[in-house]
């Protein structure tokens, strides 16, 4: 006999006590994930700096680190903690953000590459959060120092070393070297 497993929102997500793992909502379905490798957590803490030093200066808008929620899909429900995000006060106007899963799609999301990650996954991943209405979503993999970025209608871009990365549309002016994030 096959019991169909119930599956939950975002809100009833949000409530659950802290399960002592790391875990998302995916389609309604709680999935457990690997705590990451301090290398990991590296590479959030400079694209983190690196966003959050650009955007402070520019007063743009917030960025958030840690896996903060992002909803990034209703009925069934998805919400999926993005390394370190970027939102703009146009989407979301100053002050403290609200209590809850951001239901605005960040201006930019990055993801660092786990050692634990299957490329296949990560697309999967990347391809939600630009479904959901990101414009661009950076993928930084510490294995080749490379920095992926993806939109919903262009081609992946790949830049590397001293190759700048730069967000023309979500943040003018911003500039980094590619190795900046692996340093």
């Amino acid at each position: 006999m096959v019991t169909a497993t119930r599956l939950i929102t975002a809100e009833e997500y949000a409530r659950m006590p802290e399960p002592g793992v790391s875990t998302e909502l995916v389609r309604g379905e709680i999935v457990e994930r690997n705590v990451p490798k301090p290398r990991h957590g590296e590479i959030c803490s400079n694209a983190s700096w690196l966003l959050k030093s650009f955007v402070k200066e520019q007063d743009l808008g917030r960025v958030a680190c840690n896996d903060a929620g992002i909803v990034t899909e209703r009925d069934p429900d998805s919400v999926r903690g993005g390394d370190v995000w970027f939102v703009s006060y146009q989407k979301i106007p100053k002050g403290p953000l609200p209590q809850k899963y951001l239901e605005v799609p960040p201006d930019i999301v990055i993801e660092v590459k786990s050692v634990f990650d299957r490329w296949s996954e990560l697309l999967a991943k990347v391809a939600e959060y630009l479904r959901c209405g990101v414009a661009v979503v950076c993928v930084l993999d510490p294995e080749t120092e490379t920095v992926r970025l993806y939109y919903a209608d262009k081609p992946e871009v790949i830049v590397e070393g001293k190759q700048q990365v730069t967000f023309p549309e979500q943040l003018p002016g911003f500039s980094v070297e590619a190795k900046a994030f692996f340093e």
